[in-house]
């Protein structure tokens, strides 16, 4: 139980709502972890006119569309009221509502900025509402250090901390059967929804290239359907049908069967075009499943010599690097080697410890 002195903090659990995302792990595994604590009493909202709501939150009775809208312009309408009682606001999805009070955003990447394109509408819309929130005072988490030279550039703010996450894996998880017609097949795995900024088309191109010499290896790509579906059914049909039946779309996958895949994938496969983290990296490494990714973003900085890189936009060198993954025995144990030493740097003690200090700051800095 949180004692009397308790540091409240108003927490936007609407990654929760729906099928969890990275962002939605990431706010789980943050108010799991806060709640632990006694120094700490989470207030959870959502912005939400009609949604579902995880237990014991608040609702922020509007529209979000219409809410975002006049955010992004007006310090109007205020959550002063269903958030009474916060000694923090922290909106972990880009997104907090004006209230007078000290406020943290969480800033995940910064594509919305940079690479517009790869995002959706919606998520383009955050991009005033972020820099209106900035103006207010508000302090900016990001989860890498490369996140957080971008946003003090492009937002003008020093106001900017880093705090990583933690695993978003439970250690404890037993794996699952696999899907039937993976079981006995040796295949590269891929996880993420499927959006532009993910590239899996290149990687459905590069597969091709290793899968020539590999008549019995498959590319496994799980997670949620998203706005890169027909690129992606377009880079299916371009391969020979002998190669296109070996491309498996597996859909969204429950906690037990991501835990089966990655346990039983000869490598993971991550050429994201922008990660301001990379939560599924932990994954890999904890897994003892060799990386290859790309050079984009935070990735280097996460996996630290724990990977293969290969620039996002060299689809040849993504083959040659998948090929050595899969067959260069020494460099598959270096790789197990180095990403189970790096993912022990992850706590998410660790992180609530740093976030807690973070709403500290925020608030005498107020």
């Amino acid at each position: 139980m949180p004692d009397d002195h308790a540091l409240a903090v108003a927490l936007d659990v609407g990654p929760l709502v729906g099928p969890p995302t990275g962002i939605g792990r990431f706010t789980a595994e943050l108010q799991r972890h806060l709640n632990a604590r006694p120094d700490v009493a989470v207030l959870p909202y959502v912005l939400s006119f009609r949604a579902d709501l995880p237990d014991g939150s608040r609702r922020l009775r509007y529209p979000a569309r219409l809410a975002l809208s006049l955010w992004a312009r007006h310090n109007w309408p205020t959550a002063r009221g269903a958030l009474r009682g916060a000694d923090v606001v922290h909106g972990t999805n880009y997104v907090v509502p004006p209230t007078g009070w000290p406020t943290v955003v969480s800033v995940h990447d910064l594509s919305l900025f940079e690479r517009p394109d790869l995002v959706r509408p919606v998520v383009r819309s955050f991009g005033e509402v972020i820099r209106r929130a900035v103006g207010r005072g508000a302090f900016v988490h990001t989860i890498s250090h490369a996140v957080a030279r971008e946003a003090a550039t492009l937002l003008g703010t020093d106001r900017v901390r880093v705090v990583y996450p933690g695993p978003t894996h439970d250690a404890r998880q037993a794996p699952g059967p696999l899907p039937i017609e993976l079981a006995g097949q040796p295949f590269i795995l891929a996880i993420g929804t499927r959006e532009p900024r993910k590239n899996l088309p290149r990687l459905i191109r590069a597969f091709e290239t290793v899968a020539t010499s590999e008549p019995d290896l498959l590319l496994v790509l799980a997670g949620g359907a998203g706005s890169d579906d027909h690129a992606i059914g377009e880079a299916i049909a371009a391969l020979p049908a002998s190669v296109a039946t070996r491309v498996h779309l597996l859909g969204y996958v429950d906690d037990a069967t991501r835990a089966a895949l990655f346990t039983s994938a000869q490598a993971f496969a991550y050429p994201s075009l922008d990660e301001g983290f990379g939560l599924p990296l932990l994954e890999a490494m904890h897994f003892g499943v060799p990386i290859v990714a790309s050079t984009a973003g935070a990735i280097p900085e996460v996996t630290a010599g724990a990977a293969l890189l290969v620039d996002s936009g060299d689809t040849p060198g993504l083959a040659q690097a998948l090929d050595t993954a899969l067959h260069d025995v020494a460099m598959r144990r270096a790789l197990v080697t180095s990403g189970q030493h790096r993912c022990t740097a992850f706590s998410w003690t660790a992180s609530a410890e740093h976030m807690v200090g973070l709403y500290r700051e925020v608030r005498e800095s107020s």
